[in-house]
């Protein structure tokens, strides 16, 4: 038997388990199929996380019947939720506003003392623009009372106030539409709105596309 006779014989011999090659193509496989489960283990890295079912205002109390369940993808910015491993706290009011269908920040809760924000009910009898919706930014301003039927030069009192609600009615005798709005106010921002409104003065609200409260 020849040289290329041996050779021949050599590849069509059975390989042995200690083979180089044999060993170095279940090497292959086997990191194919860890790299296969490793991207999909990677794929199905969900977290359930809570939503809010419906709108959730400034001050509201938040319990397990103002939220659903959504499976998202967080990866690195999973401690920012709510999650469903985590839980919701008893007792937890809104300290800021979370529209429906969102995921609920952690920061938006808090107990009822950390609001900086109170909504205080305005009612106005002119038409809002229809961007005056919740979340948005309104002025008010506020014409004094002065001397026999006229009202003083309006002054900016709240400038870039949040919308907590907005709900349509009727004056006492039901004759025209009033417009009631919930704007959120500062502390600092309390006394003078709630004096204006003592003395009956003239209470406008402007639309502020900028949304700027400075």
């Amino acid at each position: 038997m020849g040289p290329s006779a041996d050779v021949a014989a050599a590849r069509l011999k059975k390989p042995s388990w200690k083979d180089p090659r044999l060993l170095v193509g279940v090497l292959l496989v086997l990191a194919s199929i860890a790299g296969v489960i490793a991207l999909i283990g990677t794929a199905d890295r969900t977290t359930q996380v809570y939503t809010a079912r419906e709108d959730i205002a400034v001050g509201q109390m938040v319990t397990g019947a103002d939220l659903s369940v959504a499976k998202v993808r967080l990866d690195d910015i999973e401690s920012s939720y709510v999650t469903v491993e985590s839980g919701l706290t008893a007792g937890q009011v809104a300290l800021q506003r979370v529209a429906k269908n969102q995921l609920i920040p952690r920061g938006s809760l808090g107990q009822a003392d950390a609001l900086n924000r109170k909504p205080v009910a305005i009612s106005v009898e002119e038409v809002l623009p229809e961007q005056a919706t919740p979340g948005a930014r309104v002025d008010v301003w506020v014409a004094m009372p002065g001397a026999g039927s006229a009202f003083d030069e309006p002054q900016l009192l709240l400038p870039g106030a949040e919308i907590a609600q907005v709900t349509s009615g009727a004056t006492a005798l039901g004759a025209s539409k009033t417009t009631v709005l919930l704007v959120l106010v500062t502390d600092e921002q309390m006394p003078q709105l709630l004096g204006a409104q003592a003395n009956k003065a003239n209470i406008s609200v402007v639309w502020n596309p900028a949304g700027s409260s400075q």
